[in-house]
């Protein structure tokens, strides 16, 4: 995980992704998923390309279930994009890095 990518948990999604001043993009992930893994990379990239315009967090569901149940995420990878504490954008399953870049820019 990038340096610029921060561990988000049930204790801290609050505070990093709903009250951030600027659009949190998280991926709802678990270690055992192989398109997880694939998309894993991608988020290294977004989070480095978009540096001080969003926040990028992962949260894996296996140890953050509160939070993956309160936003319905049965399927992962699940990417939200969070824009003043509401979700505006999804990504469901492993998709190129436009897809994200295509989201993210109408909301940056």
């Amino acid at each position: 995980m990038s340096d610029n990518v921060i561990e988000l948990t049930d204790a801290n999604f609050q505070s990093e992704a709903l009250e951030a001043d600027k659009p949190v993009l998280v991926d709802f992930w678990a270690p055992w998923c192989g398109p997880c893994r694939m998309v894993g990379p991608i988020i290294d990239d977004v989070a480095e390309t978009y540096l001080n315009k969003v926040k990028v967090g992962k949260l894996n569901t296996d140890d953050n279930p509160q939070v993956a149940t309160k936003y319905g995420i049965r399927s992962i990878p699940t990417i939200l994009l969070f824009k003043n504490g509401e979700v505006v954008g999804n990504l469901m399953g492993a998709k190129p890095k436009q897809d994200f870049e295509e989201m993210i820019n109408q909301h940056v």
